[in-house]
C-alpha cells in the first residue's frame, strides 16, 4: 500500500513537472502534445478523471486572450478572406461524408458526426450534434478518438508541408484554419508556423466555429428532433470583445504581448492535456471503416483548400 501510495505521488510530481515545462518559451505546441501522449504511454495519466472538464475552458481562455493581439482591421480581413472558402469546403465535406458513410455502410449518427467535426471544427462540432442526433457513447468516443488522432498528425505535418511549399504566412494561416479539424490544433499548428499566421488562423477558425449553429439548424431538420437546444460556442463573442478592446483602448496595447504570451503557454498546457488524455487502448478501438472515412474527409478538405489558396 505505502509503495502505491510514492508511486502515485512519483506520477503526480512528474505530471506537474511537465505541465509546468509546457508553459515556458522552451516547448512549441507539437511538442507539448507529443510530451502528454508520451507521458500516458510510460506511466499514465494520474488526473485523468478531473482533467476533460479542463480542457475546454483552458482552451477558451486561451483563445480570448489571443483575441488581445488583433485589431478589429486584421480580424475583418481574415474573416472576408475565409468566408468562400469556409462555405464551399462545409457544404463539400458534409456532402462527401454522406456519401462515404452509403459507401462504407456506416451508421448515420456516425458517419454524420465524423462529416461535422471534420467540416467545422473538430470536438466541439462533434459535441454540438450529438445530442440532437443521439449517437451511441461508443460512437461519440470513437469519432473523439479519430479526430484526435487525425489533429495530432496535422499539428507536425502542416507546419513541414507549409516550409516545404514557401506558404506565405497569411496562405498557412488560412489553410489552417480550414485543413484542420480542432481549433487547439489549428492554433498550435499556426503559432509555430508564425506570428502572422497565427492571427488569420485563430480569427478564420472562429468565424468557422460560429457555423456550428446553422448546422445544427439543419441537423435538427435531418433528423427529426426539435426538442434538443443548440449549443452556441459563446466564448467566441468575449474573442470578439477582446478584439475590440485591443483596438479602441490604446491603453491596453502597454498589456497586450505579455496576454497573448500567456494565452500561447494556456495553449501548449491545453495541448499537453489533450495529448495525455489519448492511449493506445483508445487508439486500438478505432474501426477500418470510420478511419478511412475520416481520412478520406481530411484529404479532401485540405489538398482541396491547398489548391484553392495557392491558385
Amino acid at each position: 500500500m505505502k509503495d502505491f501510495i510514492q508511486y502515485e505521488t512519483i506520477r503526480k510530481v512528474i505530471f506537474i513537472a511537465l505541465a509546468l515545462l509546457c508553459l515556458t518559451p522552451l516547448i512549441s505546441s507539437p511538442v507539448a502534445l507529443a510530451l502528454g501522449f508520451a507521458l500516458v504511454v510510460f506511466i499514465g495519466n494520474p488526473f485523468e478523471k478531473h482533467l476533460h472538464q479542463y480542457i475546454h475552458l483552458l482552451l477558451q481562455i486561451s483563445i480570448v486572450g489571443l483575441g488581445f493581439g488583433l485589431k478589429l482591421d486584421e480580424a475583418l480581413h481574415a474573416g472576408k478572406t475565409g468566408l468562400i472558402l469556409t462555405v464551399v469546403s462545409i457544404v463539400s465535406v458534409m456532402t462527401l461524408g454522406y456519401f462515404l458513410g452509403r459507401i462504407f455502410r456506416l451508421d448515420k449518427p456516425l458517419s454524420y458526426i465524423l462529416s461535422a467535426g471534420t467540416a467545422i471544427c473538430g470536438g466541439s462540432a462533434i459535441a454540438a450534434v450529438s445530442p440532437i442526433i443521439r449517437p451511441s457513447t461508443k460512437q461519440i468516443s470513437l469519432a473523439l478518438a479519430i479526430v484526435f488522432t487525425l489533429n495530432s498528425i496535422a499539428l507536425f505535418a502542416y507546419p513541414a508541408i507549409g516550409h516545404l511549399l514557401n506558404l506565405s504566412q497569411e496562405q498557412f494561416g488560412l489553410w489552417c484554419a480550414v485543413g484542420i479539424h480542432d481549433t487547439s490544433s489549428v492554433v498550435g499548428a499556426a503559432s509555430k508556423y508564425g506570428d502572422e499566421a497565427l492571427k488569420i488562423a485563430t480569427t478564420v477558425k472562429l468565424a468557422r466555429a460560429l457555423w456550428i449553429i446553422p448546422v445544427s439548424l439543419i441537423t435538427m431538420f435531418i433528423f427529426k428532433n426539435k426538442t434538443s437546444k443548440i449549443k452556441i460556442p459563446w466564448f467566441i463573442g468575449y474573442f470578439i470583445l477582446a478584439i475590440l478592446l485591443n483596438t479602441y483602448f490604446p491603453v491596453l496595447n502597454t498589456f497586450s504581448n505579455s496576454i497573448t504570451a500567456l494565452a500561447k503557454s494556456g495553449l501548449n498546457l491545453t495541448l499537453f492535456f489533450i495529448g495525455s488524455t489519448l492511449s493506445v487502448q483508445t487508439l486500438k478501438t478505432i474501426g477500418f471503416k470510420p478511419l478511412i472515412t475520416a481520412i478520406l474527409l481530411w484529404i479532401t478538405i485540405s489538398a482541396g483548400s491547398l489548391l484553392y489558396i495557392i491558385r
